[in-house]
């Protein structure tokens, strides 16, 4: 588990100080007042009768009790929700072939995997011996919900198909949709060399894909990959266990 988060430590010994005081609190308001009562000075005629708490009080302190259980559950989610993106975003990054750079870790959804800003793929094929693209991912039923939280995000309706390669190739991609095959390429004399950063590429099929094949140079099949986001449940058992 890659924690991008550093107040992780923190967020813990928050969480554990108001379960010790929430959780008896809810269940009996009385022992926390007596064991809080332990560490004050008892005033002249004061009696343990006196000490006791009102039914005002024990409602208003159960309710404080359950503010400060939501308020740490708010914690762990917050901490869970930032882990969970972050991971998206690199798990992603990485499946498309962006290396490791600690510069670029640090915030994978920033640095490490963005959308296309000024490509689409559309055009002719102009160098005779263009270059391969690895991989694709295609769109549909469970969409990628990565794309949510990186740069420049492809909306879903405007999507059907990603095409991802290093940053500063992305302007020679070309995507040529065929009655047969969808033909993709980099347009470009040097070949895509390997970088620590990812841009997507949002294509808009003419027509369904059906059975046809995406292919690159010399009609050699391209690799589907399909990277997501992990589940909330599973980033909360990785945070637990440290895995």
């Amino acid at each position: 588990m890659r924690n991008y988060w550093a107040l992780l430590p923190a967020i813990a010994v928050c969480v554990v100080l108001i379960a010790i005081y929430a959780v008896p609190t809810l269940i009996n308001p009385q022992w926390t007042s007596n064991v809080l009562n332990m560490f004050k000075q008892p005033q002249s005629g004061e009696t343990e009768e006196s000490t006791r708490l009102g039914a005002q009080q024990i409602q208003s302190r159960r309710l404080l009790a359950g503010a400060l259980i939501i308020g740490a559950l708010a914690l762990i989610g917050f901490n869970v929700s930032l882990n969970r993106e972050a991971n998206g975003c690199y798990i992603a990054a990485k499946a498309w072939g962006a290396a490791d750079d600690k510069s670029q870790t640090s915030d994978p959804c920033i640095h490490m995997i963005y959308g296309a800003f000024m490509s689409d793929g559309k055009g002719e094929i102009n160098e005779k011996t263009p270059h391969e693209v690895a991989a694709y991912q295609l769109v549909r039923g469970h969409k990628p919900k990565y794309l949510k939280w990186i740069q420049h995000a492809p909306a879903y309706e405007e999507t059907d198909l990603l095409i991802g390669v290093v940053g500063t190739c992305s302007l020679d991609v070309k995507v040529v949709q065929e009655e047969t095959r969808i033909l993709v390429v980099y347009d470009s004399e040097e070949a895509c060399l390997p970088g620590n950063d990812i841009s997507i590429l949002p294509v808009k099929l003419k027509k369904p894909l059906g059975d046809r094949k995406l292919v690159t140079v010399d009609n050699k099949p391209m690799r589907e990959i399909n990277p997501d986001m992990d589940s909330w449940w599973k980033v909360l058992g990785k945070l637990a266990t440290g895995g």
